[in-house]
């Protein structure tokens, strides 16, 4: 089933906005009121937008649950999540792949070799004795079975990740883990260590709502983010810069508001601060102890100086407050807004929880600017549709990082160290209708020709395999140009790195546990059933009221009505069977389609 010239026409419209007031959004004057909200203006709609932001949606239940306390309590529910039992959702299980002789791990394949060269082995593995061929066939197999075995484990991480989103009974938890994982951007493709980005990962979460300068001086000290930009490269008479320019640009006080010459004396603090395997260390022999002049300040600073006077400075409140504003509020930022907002998170010495219950409270976040006005990230699109749905577990087929990554955001691998952009970039007119079409295969799922990435070899090393099975030997089974130069090559050559690409598979696959496999469990018939939908039009705004936060167009709607009867063949819905919730699922996938079902 492939998207229609209905869907495509419909989804081309979320580039423009909407324009449709969300339901039970509060009036105009709401816009720019940080004052509470009260009980009396408080409603299930209202309630819907909270979990909406400051999670990853909910079903009719949950928000019936929340829209019966009131504002107060439900945003305490929501900041102070600490007190809330969360003892069920799963720990991640990590696979056993790696060996303690592979730390440090080599930054290269050629620095791998090189390393056995010197001294004979490398991550653990001998070069073979001479005379053999191939001596160091063995090292570079170990070397790509690393990358391999990281990569594919990071799959399976990301996955725990989206379980965490959907399972958890602290939403707001996960939602800031999600922020902060983008704020402070961590991509494996560089860290090639799956232990450090799980690490960071739960470092994250343990501070997401604590104290600003803790998760700083948290992520400063990361194995992960050290390793991502390269601090351990950052030593005294030859600092590397990229630990200090991110440190204000990006992760405290933007562009504009400190020099380069700032960044050249902060990355000095720094120098010395680096990681042995998972562990932070500061190395005293690398570390510049001279002085140094850092936004107006003269001393022997160190890096956690330098902390301190960032945090001293009123910007850096400002714009920590305005970034988590856009992610939970909308783009669009007054002065008088970030200056205030700015203010409560310097008053509450960096206190996140304040914050958090000042927007999350006020009038201006229900205002009609900021319901149904935020295009979904892909993450926040699937988790949310899967919370919709009531769905206990994270549906494995389709493959959780193919359909985030078919949108443009892969779970710890960011693009950049600005991480996503988010916002509008999320819609292009190439995603437009990866966006329609992306929950064809969740809720019409191919079971039987379903093909597992984490248990698939890829590409050349595909072919590789193909013809080892044959009976070629190495040689021939990974040649590319004609056989007299391959032949050449063999008599010299101490490895071949496309059989050791291939073997890299081979190898990880033996220690990578599997990821289980198993389609959304669904019953929409049972589901329109529970809630009293037996007609055609009742189904239509039932699936309108779960689902969106922006009402269809009556003409949509319409076609939606219609698009149900004739499936059905009648008004009411019959007797439950295949063609009935074979058509309950087709309805919804339209629902799914629309623009309106982009925002939230």
């Amino acid at each position: 089933m492939k998207i229609n010239g209905w869907i495509a026409a419909c989804v081309l419209s979320v580039a423009a906005g909407i324009g449709v007031l969300a339901a039970g959004a509060g009036s105009e004057d709401w816009v720019n009121d940080l004052s509470p909200i009260t009980a009396a203006e408080w409603d299930y709609d209202k309630a819907a937008h909270l979990i909406e932001r400051a999670g990853f949606g909910a079903t009719p239940d949950e928000i019936e649950r929340l829209a019966a306390m009131s504002p107060k309590a439900a945003v305490a529910w929501l900041v102070d999540f600490e007190s809330v039992d969360n003892s069920l959702t799963p720990a991640f299980d990590p696979s056993p792949i790696w060996d303690p002789e592979m730390d440090p791990f080599p930054k290269s394949r050629a620095d791998a070799v090189r390393i056995a060269r010197e001294s004979g082995s490398s991550m653990g593995v001998a070069v073979l004795p001479e005379g053999e061929s191939r001596r160091l066939q063995p090292v570079v197999n170990k070397f790509f079975y690393g990358l391999r075995s990281n990569a594919i484990e990071t799959q399976r991480l990301a996955i725990w990740f989206g379980e965490r989103m959907l399972t958890t009974r602290r939403p707001l938890e996960e939602k800031l883990t999600l922020f902060w994982h983008g704020h402070f951007a961590t991509g494996n493709t560089k860290v090639r260590d799956t232990r450090m980005m799980h690490q960071q990962n739960e470092m994250l979460r343990a501070n997401a709502a604590g104290n600003f300068r803790d998760l700083l001086l948290g992520i400063l000290t990361d194995p992960a983010m050290l390793v991502y930009l390269d601090n351990g490269e950052n030593r005294k008479g030859h600092p590397n810069e990229n630990f200090g320019r991110e440190l204000l640009e990006l992760f405290t006080m933007g562009v504009g508001n400190y020099s380069e010459q700032d960044i050249r004396e902060a990355s000095r603090a720094f120098t010395g601060w680096t990681n042995d395997a998972i562990e932070f260390k500061f190395d005293a022999a690398t570390h510049d102890d001279g002085e140094k002049t850092f936004l107006g300040r003269t001393d022997n600073l160190n890096g956690e100086d330098i902390i301190d006077i960032v945090l001293e400075t009123p910007v850096t409140a400002e714009f920590i407050s305005a970034k988590l504003y856009r992610y939970l509020v909308r783009e669009d930022l007054d002065d008088v807004i970030r200056e205030a907002l700015g203010d409560t998170l310097r008053e509450a010495n960096y206190e996140l929880q304040p914050l958090l219950r000042q927007i999350l409270l006020s009038r201006d976040f229900y205002s009609p600017a900021s319901n149904a006005t935020q295009v979904k990230s892909p993450v926040q699109l699937v988790v949310s549709t899967y919370r919709k749905l009531g769905l206990e577990r994270l549906p494995t087929i389709p493959d959780f990082n193919r359909l985030t990554a078919g949108l443009g955001q892969t779970l710890f691998n960011p693009p950049n160290v600005a991480g996503w952009a988010g916002g509008r970039t999320w819609i292009t007119p190439a995603l437009l209708l990866e966006r329609g079409n992306l929950f064809r295969n969740v809720l019409f799922p191919d079971t039987d020709g379903f093909w597992a990435p984490d248990r698939a070899t890829p590409g050349i090393y595909a072919q590789v395999e193909r013809r080892l099975q044959q009976g070629l030997n190495i040689t021939a089974a990974t040649q590319q140009g004609d056989a007299e130069s391959s032949m050449i090559a063999d008599r010299d050559e101490d490895y071949n790195t496309r059989y050791g690409g291939y073997m890299g598979y081979i190898m990880a696959y033996d220690r990578l546990k599997l990821v289980p496999r198993h389609p959304a469990d669904l019953d929409l018939a049972a589901m329109v059933t529970e809630a009293g939908a037996t007609t055609v039009e009742s189904i239509v705004d039932y699936y309108q009221r779960r689902f969106l936060r922006a009402p269809l167009a009556p003409a949509g709607r319409q076609v939606l009505v219609d698009r149900l009867r004739s499936e059905l063949g009648a008004d009411r819905l019959p007797a439950p069977s295949p063609q009935v919730e074979g058509a309950l699922r087709s309805l919804l996938y339209l629902v799914l389609s629309t623009p309106e079902y982009q925002v939230a």
